[in-house]
């Protein structure tokens, strides 16, 4: 199945088998973030938590105190 990311449009290949690719076919809404993207958000997010100011808006509290 081939995919394009939703944030830099690259195109890669998902095996028809996975998890993934099933919600991807079965619900329209889901979207895929290449691996590169995904790694980039993620370290970002934990640079603006490490920094104090990052506040979860939507989440329960004991979310918010874990971190």
């Amino acid at each position: 199945m081939r995919v394009k990311c939703v944030i830099c449009d690259t195109i890669e290949e998902l095996v028809d088998d996975t998890l993934e690719a099933k919600r991807l076919r079965n619900r329209p809404i889901h979207t895929h973030m290449c691996s590169n993207c995904h790694d980039r958000i993620e370290q970002r997010t934990k640079e603006r938590i490490a920094t104090g100011n990052f506040h979860f808006y939507r989440s329960s509290r004991k979310i918010e105190e874990d971190f």
